[in-house]
């Protein structure tokens, strides 16, 4: 049995290089078989996702007791002979208005993973989405302006129209960034800093040429 994070023996992966029209470049790349054909773990993949969805938590849910809600001061009837149920406070839960019994409290929802379990989680996302061959490589671009049209066009070249698209970036590029911010399905990373969960929650990964060789640089580093 094959340990998991261990690489596969395989033939080596490798991805051409598209041009933002569409047209090939005639490069191909090669992807990491450290990265891209390990076995890859389901329970590391699940440990960090838990924890990055747990983290983005605020954690500020708040309801008022029955010491927290106004009124109360003073007993609404006497105990006994007025034909109604006995009770000492208006905030009593059981009134309209009352306070709430066992409601949420603000709380921390911080959870933390070993940093070589985060690394095991992306390499193996990475596995997974190569081998359902979701990865597409273009060369490296920039926009001169902010236009969104421009971003569309350009996935609907590369014959990503209608997918929701996680796009890596080598760094941080604002014309690409904010032109690509209004489209409820295409979402902007630079490479380095994409979570495991951003790497499995899209139908395809783009990478610019300058952000796959920075990923897997980073990541085989980390190894």
């Amino acid at each position: 049995m094959i340990p998991l994070g261990e690489v596969k023996e395989a033939a080596k992966m490798q991805l051409e290089v598209l041009r933002i029209d569409g047209s090939k470049t005639g490069e191909k790349v090669e992807l990491s078989p450290a990265i891209f054909e390990i076995v890859p773990s389901d329970q590391a993949i699940y440990q960090t996702v838990t924890a990055y969805l747990a983290n983005a938590r605020q954690g500020t849910h708040k309801t008022k007791t029955r010491a927290e809600v106004s009124g109360g001061g003073k007993k609404p009837w006497k105990q006994k002979h007025t034909g109604r149920a006995r009770s000492g406070s208006i905030r009593n839960p059981v009134w309209v208005g009352g306070g709430t019994i066992f409601g949420p409290t603000p709380h921390d929802y911080e959870k933390k993973v070993n940093e070589k379990v985060k690394t095991l989680a992306k390499k193996s996302a990475l596995t997974y989405k190569a081998k359902d061959t979701n990865l597409v490589v273009v060369e490296d671009f920039t926009l001169d302006e902010f236009k969104t049209k421009r971003v569309v066009e350009i996935l609907n070249s590369l014959g990503l129209k209608g997918k929701k698209v996680l796009m890596l970036l080598p760094k941080n590029d604002k014309n690409i960034f904010i032109s690509s911010r209004n489209l409820p399905k295409v979402f902007v990373k630079d490479a380095v800093g994409a979570s495991t969960y951003e790497l499995l929650n899209n139908d395809v990964i783009l990478f610019q040429k300058s952000a796959l060789t920075a990923l897997q640089d980073k990541l085989v580093g980390e190894a």
